[in-house]
């Protein structure tokens, strides 16, 4: 801390998620001893979500909530006022309030922390049988319903379906996959990657359909089968959607605050309202590692923003650029993907292995410089190359240092 005065007053995080938990961790480990509170609409304490489509769905019903820490080590270690259960309804900027559950909590700082809500699909309320994944809670109903034998279908062919789809066909269902878009994973690897790790569904023996269009979910009380355009109905004894999220902004309306596909923010994190930052899937922010405005529902942009956006809201004389390069991961089964930087590019290069099988590397250029990497079982490889996007490193550079020697990778 830099300034005097961040030692003082009260600092409110909205969203007990990872990049709540980050900004709290983050307030203490920086000096501030005001007052902090951390606002969470689940009656959970902040928790992992990456494990839940995976391997939490294949744990045993007894197995504990992946929590980073206990509401008693947040109150106890952190000196943190728990405020779970309820969720923020109303911020006044003006008076600088958040209100949660009829109370209005006063703040000298804060950081809106909400993250996303599942998408739905229309016509699926009260159909038992259809959920999403976004929550402990829809993880522990889907779990319940990982009956073998039972037939599986997953609407849309993104991260968290594909996690889906893999976790339920080593529990022993028959999975179906479908996917509006001509190949899955567009908007997150590209077209052309995305055609590839479509590929690894259909070799791992999960059939996926891409083009289609789901007309109906059918059955009364509980879903029996899903209906496409064509006609065609697909028998279902669970349904999982997976079609994206939507940034949690709704409580934000009449706020004053600029809302664009998200809490639109400086590089710095800062919102359009005096003291108040945001971070995680719910801030859309210039990055200047990419050279755009982004908004990302990534793991480890939600920590690392977490973190920034309350030491850069304790004391904005010292505040820092968010220059985050995006880095996530999804494990299918046995195998891991990678992926680095920014799909959108120029072109993109398969450089070591092939995509038709199980271990490839591929880097994305936009101009002369490298702007992402992907990869399947190349673990070592992608985690370096994340630093060299950093260090803004040039497409023929990268190319060279690859050549010779070649980088290291283990499956």
């Amino acid at each position: 801390m830099h300034s005097r005065s961040a030692h003082r007053g009260r600092l409110v995080v909205v969203g007990a998620n990872v990049a709540g938990l980050r900004a709290v961790e983050a307030a203490r480990q920086a000096g501030f001893d005001g007052a902090v509170t951390l606002v969470g609409a689940e009656p959970h304490p902040p928790y992992n979500r990456p494990p839940l489509s995976k391997e939490f769905l294949r744990a045993d019903d007894g197995e504990p909530a992946p929590t980073f820490r206990g509401a008693d080590s947040l109150r106890s270690e952190l000196d943190v006022d728990l405020r779970l259960g309820a969720p923020a309804t109303a911020l006044d900027t003006g008076a600088r309030t958040v209100t949660v559950g009829g109370e209005e909590l006063a703040y000298t700082a804060a950081v809106l922390a909400t993250g996303a809500r599942a998408r739905t699909l229309p016509g699926s309320a009260g159909l038992g049988g259809v959920h999403t994944l976004r929550t402990l809670d829809d993880a522990r109903q889907i779990r319940a319903a990982l009956v073998p034998g039972a037939r599986l279908v997953v609407i849309g062919a993104g991260f968290v379906g594909a996690e889906v789809a893999f976790t339920a066909q080593e529990s022993g269902l028959d999975v179906t996959v479908l996917e509006a878009a001509p190949t899955p994973l567009v908007r997150a690897v590209g077209g052309e990657m995305g055609g590839a790790l479509g590929a690894l569904l259909g070799r791992s023996g999960i059939e996926l359909r891409c083009g289609v269009r789901v007309e109906a979910l059918e059955g009364t009380g509980r879903v029996t089968s899903v209906r496409l355009a064509d006609g065609t109905s697909l028998p279902a004894d669970l349904v999982v959607v997976g079609i994206g999220a939507e940034p949690a902004t709704g409580w934000l309306a009449g706020s004053g605050i600029e809302l664009d596909d998200g809490v639109v923010c400086d590089r710095r994190l800062r919102t359009t309202a005096p003291g108040v930052y945001a971070a995680g899937d719910v801030a859309r922010w210039f990055n200047p590692a990419l050279d755009r405005t982004v908004r990302l529902e990534h793991w480890t942009t939600a920590a690392e923003q977490g973190a920034l956006a309350a030491r850069n809201a304790l004391d904005p004389a010292a505040a820092a650029d968010c220059s985050t390069v995006p880095y996530f991961w999804s494990d299918w089964g046995k195998h891991r993907i990678q992926f680095v930087g920014d799909p959108a590019a120029d072109e993109v290069e398969v450089v070591q292995g092939d995509t038709g099988s199980d271990s490839f590397l591929a880097l994305y250029r936009r101009g002369e410089r490298l702007i992402g990497a992907l990869g399947l079982n190349q673990r070592r490889a992608v985690v370096r190359l994340r630093t060299a996007i950093a260090r803004r490193a040039t497409w023929s550079e990268t190319r060279t240092a690859l050549s010779a020697p070649p980088i290291r990778t283990e499956a």
